[in-house]
């Protein structure tokens, strides 16, 4: 399995860099990371790029797309300002990718790029308002998206009467904030402790009328979790994660641009 993953991931470097980007890393995203995936699952992955000097000066748009794959595979791209502003957002579909062991990295920016894989845990609980909020947020989004005749899920609806992908990350997302509240490291609280139940949810082992009810349940309960957490504890901030972020993006783009101007390599 992982050298199927890192294989993929190289095609996507490949794919990413022969469109122009100058790469700074290659990260896997979605189930793997979770260790929730199974025979089908889709490879996705998140690469961070970094502009061009010219772009910078003119003040464009900092890059932000997905990139569908031929084989359907996706790969979401992002300039670095943009990604780590997601860092600090606390996103777990950003934040994930400082944890996984599925990743390339540029070996121009290796050594920078360390000072982020170093300090994932403290990256990773940067703003507990900010985690929690995020985590009951995508709860409700999940919810809402249950039974959504959405076209890429409509096969799932027609199928189960909901997508069952959907209810799968509403479990995950309550046990998600259970352990982090409880500040168990957040690369444990990235593994389920109930994986085998979780596949089963995703590959349709729930009836429509038991998914409304543990969907409306567990969304719920999340949502009332972030709002006892937030109306018991200080909103904390790790200005030290400010100080290490903005480091590892000036550097990087300091010797980016340098590189680009001198014209090597």
């Amino acid at each position: 399995m992982y050298q199927k993953i890192m294989s993929r991931l190289q095609e996507h470097y490949k794919e990413v860099e022969n469109m122009g980007y100058e790469i700074v890393g290659i990260f896997l995203q979605g189930s793997q990371n979770y260790e929730l995936a199974y025979e089908g699952s889709d490879i996705d992955s998140k690469a961070i790029v970094l502009p061009k000097f010219e772009d910078f000066v003119l003040n464009k748009s900092p890059t932000s797309t997905t990139h569908v794959c031929k084989n359907n595979e996706h790969i979401d791209l992002k300039d670095i300002r943009l990604m780590f502003d997601c860092f600090k957002k606390q996103n777990i579909n950003f934040v994930e990718i400082l944890f996984t062991k599925y990743r390339i990295i540029n070996p121009k920016y290796e050594l920078f790029v360390q000072r982020l894989f170093d300090n994932s845990e403290k990256i990773a609980r940067y703003n507990n308002y900010a985690s929690v909020n995020c985590i009951a947020g995508m709860s409700m989004e999940k919810y809402k998206a249950l039974e959504h005749p959405y076209p890429s899920l409509i096969d799932k609806i027609e199928k189960y009467g909901f997508d069952p992908k959907q209810l799968h990350h509403i479990i995950r997302l309550n046990e998600f904030i259970k352990r982090y509240i409880a500040g168990e490291p957040y690369k444990e609280c990235l593994i389920s402790k109930q994986k085998e139940y979780l596949i089963d949810v995703k590959k349709g082992v729930h009836t429509l009328e038991e998914a409304r009810v543990i969907a409306k349940t567990l969304s719920d309960e999340t949502y009332q979790i972030k709002n006892d957490y937030m109306n018991n504890n200080p909103i904390c901030i790790d200005k030290e994660v400010d100080y290490i972020l903005n480091n590892v993006l000036v550097d990087i783009m300091k010797h980016n641009f340098i590189t680009e101007l001198n014209g090597e390599g």
